[in-house]
Parts: C-alpha cells; structure tokens; sequence
C-alpha cells in the first residue's frame, strides 16, 4: 500500500483560509476526506470557510507555519499535506518580506519533516514567479527563468525557488513523497478583493465606478485559470502515483493581454469606468503563459472553464462582497452548484 492509500483520508491543508486553499478544502471535503485547516490568517480569511464550518469532518487550527508546529497538529496522522501557505499577491508578500521568505523556507520545511515522520505525500505549491520575467515562452518546466534576487518580488520568487529546492532535496533523499506544482494566475470566488491582483482589482473598480488602473500600456500578457480548474489540478497531482515527475506547470494556456481583460470586465458589469495608466512596477513580467504539456500527459488535466464563463462567474461574488449590484446577476455561470455539506 502506497502512502497515500488510506480507507479515510486525513489531509492537512496550510494555507487553508486562503483563496485557493478554501476551495481546496471545499473540494476535499466534497470527496469525504478529513480536512485539518493551518493558517495564520494574515491574508487568509475565516469568513472563507464559514460555509463549512458546519461539517464534522473539518478542523481549524490558527498557527503561522514559520513556528514550530503545535501538538494538535503534531499529534494527529496525516495522509496527505498540502502547503499553499503563503501571500501570493505582490502588495501581501512585499508588506513583509522578512516573514515571506520565512514561510517558504521555514515553513516548508516544519511541513516536510512532518511529511517524513507521518510517511504523507507532500504538495508545495510553487508559482510561476519562479520563472520571473521569462525569455522564454510559453514557459516549461525546464526553463530556469529570469529572476532577480535582490528585487522586490524577489523574498516571494526566490522563496519559492527554495521551497522547491527543498522539497525535491527531501524526495532524493526518501524523506518524503513529493509532488511541486507552478500555479499560474488563477481566480474566482474567494479572492480577496483587495489583494492587489489584476481580476480583483479590475473587477472592483469597475462595480464601483472608480477609474480603470493598468501599468504601462496594458499590453503585458496574463494566462488566467479559474479557481475550480486549478483545485481540479493540484488533487489530480496530489493523486498522481507514478515516478517523481519534477514540477507540473498549473495554468490556462490562452493567453491575453491586461487591456483585453480589461474590456471584457467593462463589458461584462456594464460600467463606465475610465482606464488610467500607471508606470509598470519593477520587475513584473511582460509575458506570462504556461505550457502545460506535461500536466495533460501526466494527469489528464486541462483546463475546461473559458475565461468569459469564469468572469460571469465571479463578478457576482465581487459585487456581493461589495455590497452592489451587477447586471452580472442576470447571467448564469454554467459552472455547476457546489453541494459540499449534502453528504453529511
């Protein structure tokens, strides 16, 4: 029996009142596993979690991972262990720096020696930051990137960079059971709406009629993934049982350019926001698409929600979050309901 066949999964998720990790930890819940919520709440929310709250099968245990880990966690078996448990916007991980790359480093390896000791499979997610600002593209796994390590995306790029150099070190090793995968611009339900991000951003400022910020010419180009093709992602590489495949590029390869996405976001909430134009920050990628062959050949994965079916999808949510109205309420997503707690 390999480790990550258990009649009952226990699975650990740091990170878990995050954006992703929350839908994660919908997802997993959803399948009949035990879920154990880690997370310091600095960018996490625990109104994200609300909605399952109800579920015996969850549990929520605040503690930032930087520390060493605490009985409750310690204590218990897991089979599996999910670290998503970093800010991955760049105004959250550039407000404190010192403790960014603390959680990359630290934290990742407080998680891999508890994978060690429990004998479960360990997921990191990685970024496409590591690739920095690409010569390369699309990117592939085996692209070393661009990055500058004195800049100030550098405590989160470089960060990540030693998280996954510490992960595969712990699987040459036999430590530990390791699977890496490079997330690519993702949204959906959950983002905080004032993460910094290009969707959040666009997207409130649109509802709220303020003005249309973009950085340099808006011809800068992004891959955006919805938040349901990429947990459909990390669990399919979770699961993935056959040699260590190296990092697993996770991402939707259409790629189109911030003023695009800008348009389709003032179309779609009907607003008369003005576009502004601001200098381009240090350091931000022009180009960021992934190739993801190795994820269709490996995991059968691909990404299947079309950026106008996830904006539909996700405007609402903002608005909501908001506290306004969107003529997006009068779309319907086409994404199928989520019934978690049903099985109960």
């Amino acid at each position: 029996m390999g480790m990550a066949s258990r009649a009952r999964e226990r699975v650990l998720v740091a990170g878990g009142a995050g954006f992703i990790g929350s839908n994660l930890c919908e997802r997993l819940l959803g399948d009949g596993a035990e879920v154990v919520v880690l997370d310091n709440f600095q960018t996490g929310r625990p109104e994200n979690l609300d909605h399952l709250r109800g579920s015996p099968r969850l549990d929520c245990i605040a503690h930032d991972v930087t520390e060493p880990l605490p009985a409750a966690i310690t204590g218990r078996s897991f089979s599996h262990i999910y670290n998503l448990a970093c800010p991955a916007s760049p105004p959250a991980y550039q407000a404190d720096p010192e403790h960014t790359l603390l959680t990359c480093v630290l934290g990742s390896r407080n998680l891999l020696r508890l994978a060690e000791a429990q004998r479960a499979r360990y997921l990191l997610s990685s970024t496409s930051e590591v690739y920095g600002d690409p010569e390369v593209h699309p990117q592939r796994e085996d692209y070393r990137g661009w990055v500058s390590c004195t800049g100030p995306r550098a405590c989160y790029d470089e960060g990540k960079r030693a998280a996954e150099t510490l992960a595969f070190d712990f699987d040459r090793m036999g430590r530990a059971e390791v699977r890496v995968v490079r997330i690519f611009n993702t949204y959906g339900p959950r983002m905080d709406p004032e993460d910094g991000r290009v969707v959040s951003n666009v997207i409130c400022q649109a509802l709220t009629g303020q003005p249309i910020t973009i950085y340099g010419d808006g011809s800068q180009t992004r891959s955006f993934c919805h938040v349901d093709d990429l947990v459909e992602g990390l669990v399919r590489m979770m699961a993935y049982e056959g040699l260590q495949p190296g990092p697993v590029n996770l991402g939707n390869p259409n790629e189109l350019t911030v003023s695009d996405l800008v348009e389709r976001v003032l179309r779609l909430t009907r607003s008369g926001s003005p576009v502004t134009a601001l200098p381009l920050p240090q350091d931000d990628p022009r180009r960021r698409k992934p190739d993801i062959a190795r994820a269709r050949a490996l995991l059968g994965w691909a990404p299947r929600v079309g950026l106008e079916e996830g904006l539909k999808a996700t405007i609402p949510y903002f608005a909501a979050e908001l506290g306004r109205e969107s003529p997006a309420f009068r779309f319907g997503s086409g994404l199928a309901p989520r019934e978690v707690l049903a099985a109960e």
